[in-house]
């Protein structure tokens, strides 16, 4: 039997069939292979409790050291920061955070914008090049700068940047595990070799920050220096271009919306907030499975059941948020939803996402006022409006977003920044 989480309709557009699974109740059980069924979760209170539940284990190696995974991926990636339970989870979690900490991440600010800024010109540049013609927003803009961001932060030198974002995009090929499998292999062995040369050669960068702080005896192995550089590159670029990138489709579909941003950028940080909660970049949280049994949601969860949150689906839940399926900036509690997570796992990027995002809105929308959808249609399927959507199970993002850019107003002239 296929899953239906794996299929090409919910790529396009997954809320139809996770509506129709909370409408049979917040957690539901969902077959997805011949012998294989998973508990999927999609009330927002219930997803909250899961991702905070000591019972749910994410300890992969554990979980498939008597099950056959009929996967080869390498072990940076299957035995990530991600895969692992307390105390480990904490002690590399602690070591990571200290580059995406709010007041790190304000340093990194004008980077940013700077970085957004060259986009914007070379989308332009593109624009003019075509006549006026439409210009794809996730290859010229929404996927390029989180993946320049994180890869100055890392230290990538340019000429391999091109590579490190097809290895990630690469590992959530969900209609082709081979390719992903290859694929971490490919990118946990590049990444081992900028290690080394890393510490050969230090610099003011996170990659020589966590490299000191093995080598000056803290309890990093070099397995976990290398899985914890493959989470960075992936978690930091994958969410992030999904993020802007939907709320950069969100934005063009709703032209007063659009305007009202426009007009005031005090409204970006509600705003972004609103769209991780009405179009979240993860579909789908990695697997978890049960250590012990318990209920949740009124659900009986066996041990060893796997189960999976939706912040896709938890974040429409109509028992939390009023008009779930609207973009709304005036809703009573902004954030509220589970897009980063909830509990140990949460997303230890996401002020970075969310500065990232916030600034790319806020470049696009002064240089290119007139921004808007390169045809008419409102549809949210591959097709009338050129959006397509990137096959993969658990992110969600467009893989192309054709847009006019309209008339100019002002910015940046020169080419884009030179890449660090």
């Amino acid at each position: 039997m296929n899953n239906p989480m794996e299929s090409a309709e919910f790529s396009r557009n997954p809320y139809p069939l996770l509506a129709a699974l909370r409408a049979g109740g917040p957690v539901q059980r969902v077959r997805t292979g011949k012998d294989r069924t998973t508990w999927v979760v999609t009330g927002w209170a219930e997803a909250r409790a899961a991702l905070a539940d000591r019972r749910l284990s994410k300890d992969t190696a554990r979980y498939f050291a008597d099950r056959p995974s009929g996967r080869d991926l390498a072990p940076a990636v299957s035995r990530s920061m991600l895969a692992t339970d307390p105390p480990d989870h904490g002690r590399l979690r602690k070591l990571a955070m200290t580059a995406f900490t709010p007041a790190a991440v304000s340093r990194l600010e004008p980077r940013i914008r700077e970085i957004a800024e060259g986009l914007a010109t070379a989308l332009a540049g593109t624009a003019q090049a075509a006549g006026g013609g439409p210009v794809d927003l996730v290859e010229g803009f929404a996927a390029p700068l989180p993946i320049t961001v994180i890869c100055e932060l890392l230290a990538v030198p340019d000429p391999d940047r091109a590579a490190v974002r097809r290895w990630s995009d690469d590992l959530f090929a969900a209609a082709d595990p081979d390719t992903a499998d290859r694929a971490s292999h490919a990118l946990a062995g590049y990444l081992t070799e900028l290690i080394a040369a890393r510490r050969a050669a230090p610099g003011d960068d996170v990659l020589s920050g966590l490299i000191a702080a093995r080598d000056a005896g803290d309890r990093l192995s070099e397995p976990e220096l290398v899985s914890l550089a493959v989470l960075l590159v992936v978690a930091g670029h994958e969410t992030t271009a999904n993020l802007i990138g939907n709320g950069l489709l969100a934005l063009l579909r709703d032209d007063a919306l659009r305007a009202r941003l426009r007009d005031d950028a005090g409204l970006l940080p509600a705003a972004v907030e609103e769209f991780l909660r009405f179009d979240a970049p993860v579909t789908l949280a990695t697997f978890r499975y049960a250590t012990e049994p318990f209920d949740l949601g009124g659900a009986r969860i066996e041990a060893g059941d796997v189960v999976m949150v939706s912040p896709g689906g938890a974040n429409r839940d109509p028992a939390r948020f009023d008009e779930p399926d609207a973009v709304r900036l005036d809703r009573p509690a902004p954030g509220g939803h589970v897009s980063f997570g909830h509990g140990p796992h949460r997303c230890l990027g996401a002020p970075l996402a969310r500065a990232e995002a916030r600034i790319a809105f806020a470049v696009l929308l002064a240089r290119f006022p007139a921004l808007r959808l390169a045809t008419d249609s409102r549809d949210a399927s591959d097709g009338p409006d050129g959006v397509s959507w990137r096959r993969t199970r658990l992110m969600r993002g467009p893989a192309r977003l054709p847009a006019l850019l309209g008339p100019i107003a002002g910015g940046s002239n020169g080419a884009p920044p030179a890449r660090r």
